[in-house]
């Protein structure tokens, strides 16, 4: 089977439920962003010291595949729910027992896996953004928009256990 399809080759891309649309509509972009998301993060995963946040962020990853499918569906039933909300709100609470109260900005830089942790976090940011954008135009998943938020703050506190002794 060949990798290429040539479908693509007009400019358009076909969503998970089917549609023809634009590589550049704004649907394309935000899963494209969380793609990005989810690249920065393999990295930040294969450069992680501690085995808790490489789990972590084999978890986050998984999520962020739910949260591409769900914005590259139109009229499709809900992937992301608010037990999948919860359930990263209790990951980030564990994590952020285990640190340190925060009492200055974070510089990012740390370490290798730390730095592409907040590159993960910043991206997932500029994928929310586009998803609230694309909210305003049309029908989009409210807790895919909270998924989005949850998960920045997950790279944030992942970010600091990784450089935490």
């Amino acid at each position: 089977m060949k990798i290429y399809t040539k479908t693509g080759d007009k400019g358009t891309t076909g969503l998970y439920t089917g549609e023809r649309v634009a590589k550049d509509c704004l649907r394309v972009e935000v899963y494209g962003t969380i793609d990005e998301a989810d690249a920065a993060l393999g990295l930040a995963r294969s450069l992680a010291t501690k085995q808790d946040v490489r789990a972590a962020i084999i978890s986050a990853q998984k999520t962020l595949w739910t949260l591409m499918a769900d914005f590259a569906s139109i009229g499709d039933t809900a992937r992301i729910t608010a037990e999948q909300v919860m359930a990263i709100e209790a990951g980030i609470d564990t994590v952020d027992k285990q640190l340190p109260p925060l009492t200055q900005f974070v510089i990012p830089g740390d370490s290798p896996a730390s730095s592409a942790l907040h590159m993960a976090r910043t991206i997932i940011r500029r994928a929310e953004r586009l998803a609230w954008k694309l909210s305003r135009e049309e029908d989009v998943n409210d807790q895919a928009l909270v998924m989005l938020n949850r998960l920045s703050d997950y790279c944030f506190v992942l970010a600091r256990r990784e450089v935490e002794e």
